[in-house]
């Protein structure tokens, strides 16, 4: 166990990478490759963070789970072509990149990722970025359960050799803020992303965090009251 070091984890979609757009556009395309009518915008960005299966299980509820594979397999594949189109591009939220930079050059902390994005979608943002090596430990929905189950930020612990009370995650929705508080780590709610930061407050967050340029400076806070306490 590296006692000295603590562990940031970060989502993804919503936290890092404004993905709204390419997420609504594969969902509206899954759902009319059925034949059926998709959700709205709303209904899909509160589904945000849920694995494939789970999503549709809100989504799609209606239906059974021959229609809810379906959907999931066109889904992959209108996301797949949504991104390879040279005109969509998955914009990094303001002020991100200067946090992920800071972060990966300090000697006290270590990165990681816990998202419901395919590990192939997380390493092609990554390498796009250039920010693989930043990232000591990537947990995705294609090895655990999905969110809020706890085994991503288990895992992610075990990996960076991290105790839980230095580990803080980073996430913009109800899921994410549930799977910090299941694990006994420090839950810090994204506002910039696609819950709402009430919601993240009932869901366990400790901490509401408005902008990515005030991540750095509540990070640090947490970790400080974390040395208090003891």
């Amino acid at each position: 166990m590296r006692d000295a070091m603590k562990l940031v984890i970060l989502d993804c979609d919503g936290t890092i990478v404004d993905s709204q757009n390419g997420i609504f556009e594969a969902m509206t395309r899954a759902f009319s490759g059925v034949g059926l009518g998709g959700p709205t915008r709303a209904e899909t960005l509160a589904v945000v963070g849920l694995s494939l299966p789970e999503a549709f299980e809100i989504l799609a509820r209606e239906h059974d789970d021959e229609i809810r594979a379906a959907l999931a397999k066109r889904y992959r594949t209108a996301f797949r072509e949504f991104n390879q189109d040279p005109a969509h591009h998955e914009p990094l939220f303001d002020g991100i990149r200067d946090v992920i930079e800071h972060f990966s050059a300090r000697k006290d902390l270590v990165l990681g990722i816990a998202t419901g994005k395919s590990r192939h979608g997380i390493v092609r943002l990554l390498e796009r970025e250039g920010w693989l090596p930043h990232f000591h430990t990537i947990q995705t929905a294609d090895d655990h359960p999905s969110k809020p189950h706890p085994a991503m930020i288990h895992a992610a612990i075990a990996e960076a050799g991290v105790g839980r009370s230095r580990t803080v995650m980073v996430g913009d929705t109800t899921f994410d803020m549930e799977m910090a508080i299941e694990a006994g780590v420090g839950a810090l709610g994204a506002a910039w992303g696609y819950h709402q930061p009430e919601d993240l407050m009932e869901s366990g967050a400790q901490v509401i965090v408005e902008t990515c340029s005030e991540l750095r400076a509540e990070v640090d806070a947490f970790f400080a009251h974390q040395e208090r306490v003891g």
